[in-house]
C-alpha cells in the first residue's frame, strides 16, 4: 500500500509502501536482493540449491542493507525451462520461512498460484511474477491473499522472448499492457496501492529496447505505481561489454543509478552491497544538492 504523508506542515511529500509489517520510504532507493533457489539460473543458477547455502546468503545480503529479499524457485532466463509445482515448493518454501525470520520483508518470485498461496502462507508479503498474474488463477490467489504485487511486462514467454522481439514504440506498449493488467487487477479485487510495475528488461527486449525503456522510465510515472528496475548483470550488458554475468557488477552498479534517477523506486540486484554503497552516495549528493 502507497502512504502519501506529509511532512513539515506540507513542505513536501513522502511517500511509504507497506510490505506486511513493514513501511519502506520511497524517497530513498529500495533495494531488493535477488536469491535464486534454482538450477539453471542465468548468473548464480545452482550455488544456492544447497539450503544451508541460500539461507547464508539471505543473511548476507540482509546484512548488506536489502529492503526486499526475492525468492524465486523457478529460472526465467531466456530459453529456461518450466519447473514442477512441486519442485518449486520443496526449493523456495523452507527459504521464505527462514528469510521471513530475518526482520526483512520477503517477496516470492512465482508465476503459480499455488506457490503464491504456500509462500503467503510461509510468510512472504509479495507477489514478484513475471507474468503478470495472467497464468490459470493467479490474478485470484493474489486478490485473495491481499499482498502487493509486481507485474513485469514479457513479450512471449522465457522459451520463446528473445526471438526477434517487436514494437512499434516499447514504451507506449508497456504502459498500454500495464493499463489493462492494473485493471484486470482492480476488477479482481486488488487494491491498486498494493500493484508494483516492472518494465521487465531483457524480457522479450533488443538492447535498443532497453536502452529506450531505461531512458524513458520516467513515462511510465503516467500509471501512478511505483516502479522496479531489474538490470543486474544481464545480458545487456554483456553486449557491452563482453564479460561474463560475474563480471558485470560494476556495469550492473552503474545501471541501478540510472535506474533510479530515471525514476525507479525499487531496484532489483543481485550485489547488495555495492549498489547500496553506490546509490547511497547518489542520494547523498542529491540531498546536498537540495540543502
Amino acid at each position: 500500500m502507497l502512504l502519501n504523508l506529509d511532512i513539515v506542515s506540507g513542505v513536501f511529500l513522502i511517500s511509504f509502501f507497506k510490505l506486511g509489517e513493514y513501511l519502506l520510504d520511497l524517497s530513498q532507493p529500495q533495494i531488493m536482493g535477488i536469491l535464486n533457489v534454482t538450477e539453471d539460473s542465468f548468473s548464480d543458477g545452482g550455488l544456492y540449491l544447497d539450503s544451508e547455502k541460500a539461507k547464508n546468503k539471505a543473511q548476507s545480503m540482509v546484512d548488506e542493507g536489502a529492503s526486499i529479499i526475492d525468492i524465486g524457485g523457478e529460472s526465467t532466463r531466456p530459453g529456461a525451462e518450466p519447473v514442477s509445482l512441486e519442485d518449486e515448493l520443496q526449493r523456495v518454501i523452507p527459504i521464505v520461512e527462514f528469510v521471513s525470520s530475518l526482520n526483512v520483508p520477503v517477496s516470492i518470485d512465482t508465476n503459480k498460484a499455488d506457490v503464491m498461496r504456500a509462500a503467503v502462507e510461509a510468510g512472504a508479503s509479495m507477489i514478484n511474477d513475471v507474468c503478470a498474474l495472467q497464468n490459470n488463477g493467479a490474478l485470484a490467489a493474489a486478490a485473495e491473499l491481499n499482498v502487493p504485487v509486481c507485474l513485469m511486462h514479457m513479450q512471449g514467454s522465457p522459451q520463446t522472448m528473445q526471438q526477434e522481439p517487436q514494437y512499434d514504440d516499447v514504451v507506449n506498449e508497456i504502459i498500454l499492457f500495464f493499463k489493462q493488467r492494473i485493471e484486470a487487477c482492480k476488477s479482481a479485487g486488488i487494491d491498486p496501492e498494493q500493484i508494483i510495475i516492472d518494465p521487465g528488461f531483457g524480457f522479450g527486449k533488443t538492447l535498443a529496447h532497453n536502452f529506450s525503456i531505461l531512458n524513458r522510465q520516467k513515462e511510465l510515472q503516467v500509471l501512478d505505481t511505483p516502479i522496479l528496475s531489474g538490470m543486474s548483470r544481464k545480458s545487456m550488458i554483456g553486449a557491452i561489454i563482453d564479460k561474463p554475468a560475474e563480471q558485470r557488477v560494476s556495469a550492473s552498479v552503474a545501471l541501478a543509478i540510472l535506474a533510479w534517477q530515471n525514476g525507479a523506486q525499487f531496484i532489483r540486484v543481485h550485489d547488495v552491497a555495492e549498489t547500496k554503497d553506490a546509490l547511497s552516495m547518489v542520494t547523498a549528493f542529491e540531498k546536498g544538492i537540495r540543502e
